[in-house]
Formats: C-alpha cells, sequence, structure tokens
C-alpha cells in the first residue's frame, strides 16, 4: 500500500454498488474516500470538501449529467484543477462507438475510463492523477 491517507477521492455516480467497489478498491491502496449520488450533490461536496481527485460517472439523472458537472467544477475557480476521471458506460448502453476526446470547453477531464473499470486502471490512473 501506497501513502494515501491524506489523499481524498470523491466518486459520484448514481450507483451504489459501482461506488462501494471502487470506494474499497481505493481504501485498500490507502485513500479517503467520499462520494455522492448524483451530479449536484457531488458539485457541492467537490465545493466544500476540496478533494484531491474526482471520479465521475457521465449517465446518471440524465444521460450527461457528468458533462455538465464536469464543465461546471472547470469553471469554479477552487476546483477548475482538480483532476477528473470520467467513468461511462455510454458506448455499452447506446450501441454506438464513441471515441472521447477531451476538449477544455465540451469535455474538461483528464481521463476517460469505459464501464466496468478493472481495478488496475483505475487506481493507475488515480495514482497517476493525484
Amino acid at each position: 500500500m501506497t501513502n494515501n491517507k491524506n489523499k481524498t477521492v470523491l466518486l459520484i455516480d448514481d450507483d451504489m454498488d459501482i461506488i462501494e467497489v471502487n470506494k474499497a478498491i481505493l481504501e485498500k491502496d490507502g485513500y479517503k474516500v467520499i462520494f455522492a449520488l448524483d451530479g449536484e450533490g457531488g458539485f457541492e461536496k467537490a465545493k466544500t470538501a476540496l478533494p484531491d481527485m474526482i471520479v465521475l460517472d457521465v449517465m446518471m439523472d440524465t444521460i450527461d449529467e457528468g458533462f455538465m458537472v464536469a464543465r461546471q467544477l472547470r469553471n469554479l475557480e477552487t476546483t477548475k484543477h482538480i483532476p477528473l476521471i470520467m467513468l461511462t458506460a455510454i458506448n455499452e448502453k447506446s450501441g454506438f462507438p464513441w471515441k472521447y476526446e477531451k476538449d477544455e470547453t465540451w469535455l474538461p477531464v483528464d481521463v476517460f475510463l469505459e464501464k466496468p473499470v478493472k481495478p488496475n486502471d483505475l487506481l493507475n490512473n488515480v495514482r497517476r492523477l493525484v
């Protein structure tokens, strides 16, 4: 285990099972994990907790809620520098292959990961960005 006990990761996802799995993976590696079950709650939690990293789902209350939250976070002075990993199952759920390309305005995230995310992929990206 690496020394990540002073690092906080915020998970924003409407699927409690995904939160529990990712929380267990991250806590085992020493991270403190907090979570929110929707974009609005996640945005509020990010503003107050100022985590070291945010892992954000795309599809929650709406199909693009995660994109909107990412843009809100990037537009706020206190949260704009927090690394963002976006998790998505859009390709799986829509059946349409979609290529993600970061964009400062529309998709202002650091990394896209497809759900279900492999534990090592999540950990390696969190470690790299925190």
